[in-house]
């Protein structure tokens, strides 16, 4: 699974799908393979005409998944806020929720993340973000950062599709990444905090997010426990987005 996170960035969706298409290798071995795009919500409705209408050239839009950025919890009076509801008619398949700049920029806790996960129940696949800053992993303390991130499945039973991004706070738009085999062992510790925690004991899928690029990109999904990954910057080109679907599909085990 691989997820475009466009955040508050103006795409030229015409040329972003034409550069996709224009890159992105059909693998016909791969029927299971999922991608999909959060676009800003103003344009998810734009995407689904482009694809209503089936552009000759834009194939792609015919098989991307679409989801937003993040979601409310509740809805009515709350202006400004996207409900799960909308979610929903609108035909968006995803949501992401506890994105590290929601955390920081709009002060949103563990609380008001897990009403988010259980608004989404069984209707909306949940992708759950979490991560740790860089001081804290110059301490040596991401497993208990990442585990109390992670309370908030504690005694849910979670959907089959629940997903889990894991982000280094540190990593996201810098550059810099962790080792591969570091980010394997804690997607794996992710898995088992999740499967001891949630009541129907699911093991999730877990991405990766942080500087995901097409240049780095297979040596993470060559990672047992990496389920594939949640791209921010590198996502915002078609053709860049596209090598890095191919690097998964070319790497994913059967």
């Amino acid at each position: 699974m691989i997820i475009a996170n466009w955040k508050s960035n103006i795409v030229d969706m015409n040329q972003w799908t034409h550069d996709f298409d224009d890159e992105y290798i059909v693998n016909e071995r791969l029927q299971s393979t999922i991608f999909g795009v959060a676009p800003p919500s103003l344009y998810i409705e734009t995407m689904h005409l482009m694809r209503a209408l089936n552009i000759p050239g834009h194939s792609a839009l015919q098989e991307v998944l679409t989801g937003v950025q993040d979601v409310d919890h509740s809805y009515g009076s709350r202006t400004g806020a996207i409900s799960v509801d909308m979610v929903i008619d609108t035909g968006c398949n995803f949501a992401i929720i506890g994105h590290s700049e929601r955390r920081d920029l709009f002060n949103e806790d563990n609380d008001l993340i897990k009403e988010k996960l259980k608004s989404l129940k069984n209707k909306v696949m949940a992708v759950l973000c979490i991560g740790e800053t860089k001081e804290e992993n110059d301490k040596g303390i991401t497993k208990d950062v990442l585990k109390q991130q992670l309370d908030i499945v504690k005694g849910l039973e979670l959907d089959q599709s629940f997903t889990v991004a894991y982000e280094p706070v540190w990593a996201i738009g810098s550059g810099l990444t962790p080792e591969s085999k570091d980010i394997n062992e804690i997607h794996k510790y992710i898995k088992d905090v999740v499967q001891s925690n949630s009541a129907n004991s699911l093991i999730p899928k877990v991405l990766y997010g942080g500087s995901v690029t097409d240049k780095n990109a297979e040596s993470f999904f060559k990672e047992e426990f990496v389920d594939g990954a949640l791209v921010g910057g590198a996502s915002l080109d078609g053709s860049t987005f596209a090598k890095i679907v191919n690097i998964f599909n070319s790497t994913k085990k059967i």
